[in-house]
C-alpha cells in the first residue's frame, strides 16, 4: 500500500539550514501517503539525537512500534536523511521538505526502481491536529512535485480513542 509511479523520482527542494536538534522530540502523524509498515492509528514518531548527523527513530502506532536510525548522508544537506528500520534492510530516503520545528513537518521519501519509483510522504504535527490551511499549504508543496495528495490518508488522532495507547 505505497505509491508506485512511472518515471524517476522528483528532486524536491528540502528545508534550508535544517537543524536536527530542533526537530527531535515527538511528532503526531496527521496524514500519510500509505506505507505498508505504518498501518494503524494514533501514530506518533519520536526522534532523538544520537550523535552528529545520527537520529534515533521510534514510530508508535496501534499495531506495533518500530525502532530505526536516520543518518545524514551529506553534511551539506542535513535535511536529507536515510532511515533504516530493520537489520540488513536497505535504508530509505527521509527528506524534510519543510518544518517550522514547533508546529508542522513535511517529510518525503522516494526510491527509484528501474522505470518506476515508489514514494512515501508524511505530514507531521507537534499536536494531534493541524490547521486545515497548513495542510493545504503542505499539499501544494507535494502537488508541485507530482505527489497525488488525494491518495494521502488521515491518521486517527482522536484523543479519547488514542488515550489508552498514550499512557
Amino acid at each position: 500500500s505505497f505509491s508506485i509511479k512511472f518515471g524517476k523520482c522528483p528532486k524536491p527542494a528540502v528545508q534550508a539550514n535544517f537543524d536536527a536538534t530542533r526537530y527531535v522530540g515527538e511528532w503526531y502523524e496527521i496524514q500519510k501517503l500509505p506505507a505498508a509498515f505504518q498501518k494503524g492509528e494514533c501514530g506518533t514518531a519520536t526522534y532523538t539525537l544520537k550523535s552528529e548527523g545520527v537520529v534515533g527513530v521510534l514510530n508508535n502506532g496501534t499495531i506495533n512500534s518500530i525502532v530505526g536510525t536516520a543518518k545524514v548522508k551529506d553534511p551539506a544537506e542535513p535535511a536529507k536523511l536515510e532511515v533504516s528500520f530493520f537489520e540488513n534492510s536497505p535504508p530509505g530516503p527521509y527528506w524534510v521538505l519543510s518544518s517550522d520545528y514547533d508546529g508542522h513537518a513535511l517529510v518525503y521519501g522516494c526510491t527509484n526502481f528501474g522505470l518506476f519509483h515508489v514514494e512515501f510522504s508524511w505530514i507531521l504535527s507537534r499536536q494531534p491536529t493541524l490547521p486545515e490551511e497548513t495542510i493545504e499549504d503542505l499539499h501544494s508543496t507535494l502537488t508541485s512535485i507530482g505527489v497525488k495528495v488525494d491518495k494521502m490518508v488521515y491518521t486517527n488522532q482522536d484523543e479519547t480513542y488514542c488515550a489508552p495507547m498514550r499512557d
